[in-house]
């Protein structure tokens, strides 16, 4: 494999990186960032508007290129790791229209397929958007990209899609009615050998009228689009167990799992494609330690490339009163048995960070904090933006600039990269 353009032969590092004895997957990541830079994308969602910017990895810049008009508020978004296609849910219902200004309808749900430009990443439509049930809460593809995963919430169910040879949507997967999907999916992934899959479902709190709803990770085995049940996995009977995102490590078989209102970060063993009934190791996510509080809520979790390092967000919407906490916390990873350490907890210069993404090379880390909120009781105004930080050889994240959306009342409620190819 050869870099032509800067005549750098890959063989020939890894060859000298053997010799000195540094071969460590950080440092296959940050030659091959250096050798050939990838072209990144950040794609940000504000209702129905979806902007793209060029980043600049060195610098650490963003350029707005574009913006385009959605059928519906975007709710997740998926690009394929082996396609030039990102696929986009939308709906004009649910819970992203809370507090916009826009009264939610709730009768039209889909996901429409782009392909990304490979020289500037402007998106085109691509095929006929597919009609959903309901309105999506996550989507994800298979390792193969070969069929799409929705995840639905509001009516709790999940739905697989083909996508066809030409990377558009094509029909539906039936699957068996008996499938048990529990309370609240938030999110759907499938294991990285492609065998199995995990509804994330996260239940609901007790209120004064109703009891709380039980969350779990509920496993299926997952063959060439369809799903068999094979497990439910709930600490506790679900009970105080509010599972939202998990991730994977990119070498070792371990799943990292957020506790929303728990304001944890679980480890999960995988074995024989299948998760650990009880989490290995249980850790807050909070600077003080902390558990359960009233307004304080993790939100996604992902993995440094390298595997040494694991991000998560905390976010609470009332920090504009001088409370709370929003930050991405910085665990580090023991590379043998998988326990996280909290190592700090970096502002994340906004309010609600419900969604942040990293760079292939691992350099740079982006955040999308959701909410926009006035002036009030001493605190400054805060607009929803796009916060960039530099990632450090030591996983600390460095804040660099910022890029206030003008989103009115509308969230922030998506954003991510996409490599140009």
């Amino acid at each position: 494999m050869h870099n032509r353009k800067k005549g750098i032969h890959y063989r020939h590092i890894w060859s000298v990186c053997i010799a000195v004895g540094i071969v460590t997957i950080a440092t296959i990541v940050s030659v091959l960032a250096d050798a050939n830079p990838a072209k990144v994308m950040v794609y940000a969602s504000v209702g129905e508007e979806l902007s793209a910017y060029r980043v600049d990895v060195e610098s650490a810049t963003l350029t707005k290129q574009a913006t385009l008009m959605m059928p519906g508020f975007v709710q997740e978004a998926w690009v394929s790791p082996s396609t030039p296609y990102i696929y986009i849910a939308w709906s004009n219902g649910g819970g992203s229209y809370a507090n916009s200004g826009v009264k939610p309808i709730g009768d039209k749900h889909g996901v429409t397929a782009f392909r990304i430009d490979p020289s500037t990443g402007a998106l085109s439509a691509h095929g006929t958007p597919a009609a959903l049930r309901a309105r999506p809460v996550y989507i994800t593809g298979d390792i193969r990209s070969r069929h799409l995963l929705v995840a639905y919430n509001e009516q709790s169910g999940v739905s697989v899609h083909a996508i066809n040879n030409d990377g558009t949507i094509g029909a539906e997967v039936p699957q068996r009615a008996d499938l048990d999907v529990g309370v609240y999916p938030h999110q759907v992934r499938v294991l990285p050998d492609n065998k199995a899959v995990i509804l994330v479902t996260r239940g609901n709190q007790p209120t004064s009228t109703t009891k709380e709803d039980p969350g779990a990770l509920k496993q299926f085995r997952y063959d060439d689009g369809k799903l068999t049940m094979v497990a439910s996995i709930a600490p506790s009977n679900g009970i105080g167990f509010r599972s939202r995102h998990l991730d994977f490590h990119p070498t070792r078989r371990w799943a990292f799992l957020t506790l929303e209102s728990q304001n944890m970060l679980q480890v999960y063993g995988i074995k024989n494609d299948a998760l650990s009934t009880a989490p290995l190791f249980s850790k807050s996510t909070l600077a003080n330690g902390g558990g359960e509080s009233a307004g304080q809520a993790t939100s996604t979790v992902h993995v440094h490339p390298n595997g040494q390092f694991i991000y998560v967000g905390n976010r609470n919407g009332n920090a504009a009163a001088n409370h709370g906490s929003n930050d991405i916390a910085l665990f580090r990873i023991n590379q043998g048995t998988g326990e996280p350490t909290l190592i700090a907890n970096f502002d994340s210069h906004g309010v609600t960070p419900r969604t942040f993404s990293i760079d292939p090379s691992g350099r740079v880390l982006i955040v999308g904090n959701q909410t926009t909120v006035e002036a009030r009781e001493g605190a400054e105004a805060m607009a929803a933006n796009l916060a960039v930080f530099r990632i450090g050889t030591d996983g600390r994240l460095s804040f660099v600039r910022r890029y206030d959306i003008p989103s009115a009342r509308k969230p922030l409620w998506w954003m991510g990269m996409a490599v140009l190819r």
